[in-house]
């Protein structure tokens, strides 16, 4: 589906149904979740996912101080898409609880609360450059998170492929197609910002070069980024990465200026390779992030 301006996308987005309703919600067997085990190996995972979900509250405001959240397309985007991903995460956090995993009732104050200073310092930083550039860092914006979203997805379906739990899979679907949404939303923006100019493509391939890193790493800890995606993508064949490289990066390179990129692979392959999770490590992090302790 081609689109000629982000209003045009807007449009599409907005014509899209929202699939985690309260009353999908309210209709999920959620009686039946402790019937089908869940494998320990997991819970890090879904307490990442849940984390990284909640915190769009925080990306959200961070976005908002710049000229890409004050673009009236883009801030219509951003007030559904802010509303959608937090409910991903108190889904998440709801299964957890129902499967026998208590979080804290205040989960979600101390999850933004535990975010690190530097992270803040980093952020406060790049929103002050972002605005001396101006609207041309729009395209910058789009496409990472364009590449964010499209992990994401990714993510999701893997865990629904190997937690095969009856019940997280109806809510990994559900979270899958609001999903699957906000990243046609931020390719088909992307794709039209940096089509705009050549100054666009060489500031947009030249941050996501040297800042990209996975989704979630810098405002949570990184050992939980890397036990994630070594838990999910990590194998002896290579194919959990393999499956990334053709459904992330080679998407990615269909940007315009972004002609053999290759950052976000090479990332993955990096932690897969080096990351190895075992029972140690699944009992240290789930009792690290129950005291919401910084690793």
């Amino acid at each position: 589906m081609g689109f000629e301006t982000s209003k045009d996308v807007l449009d599409w987005f907005e014509r899209q149904d929202r699939t985690l309703t309260n009353e999908f919600i309210d209709s999920l067997p959620w009686n039946q979740v402790k019937e089908t085990p869940l494998d320990e190996k997991f819970i890090p995972v879904l307490l990442y996912m849940r984390d990284v979900e909640v915190l769009t509250e925080m990306y959200h405001r961070e976005l908002q101080r710049t000229p890409t959240g004050r673009d009236p397309v883009i801030s219509k985007f951003m007030e559904r898409w802010g509303v959608e991903e937090v409910t991903h995460g108190q889904v998440i956090d709801r299964f957890l609880n129902e499967a026998g995993y208590q979080t804290p009732e205040d989960w979600q104050k101390q999850t933004h609360g535990n975010v690190p200073r530097t992270y803040h310092a980093n952020t406060y930083f790049l929103t002050s450059l972002t605005n001396l550039l101006g609207s041309t860092f729009t395209a910058t914006h789009m496409a990472f998170g364009a590449i964010h979203e499209m992990s994401t997805g990714q993510a999701y379906r893997k865990m629904q492929k190997l937690a095969n739990h009856p019940v997280l899979s109806k809510i990994l679907d559900g979270i899958i197609r609001e999903e699957a949404a906000h990243t046609h939303f931020y390719r088909s923006v992307a794709r039209i910002e940096l089509q705009k100019s050549k100054t666009a493509q060489k500031i947009a391939r030249k941050v996501v070069d040297t800042f990209w890193r996975p989704v979630g790493q810098g405002s949570l800890a990184k050992k939980r980024t890397e036990y994630s995606i070594a838990t999910l993508f990590g194998d002896e064949t290579g194919e959990g990465v393999d499956t990334l490289d053709r459904t992330v990066t080679q998407r990615a390179r269909q940007f315009p200026g972004f002609a053999e990129f290759s950052k976000s692979t090479k990332r993955f392959r990096d932690i897969c390779s080096k990351f190895v999770p075992g029972k140690s490590a699944v009992a240290s992090l789930v009792f690290s992030i129950n005291l919401y302790s910084v690793f």
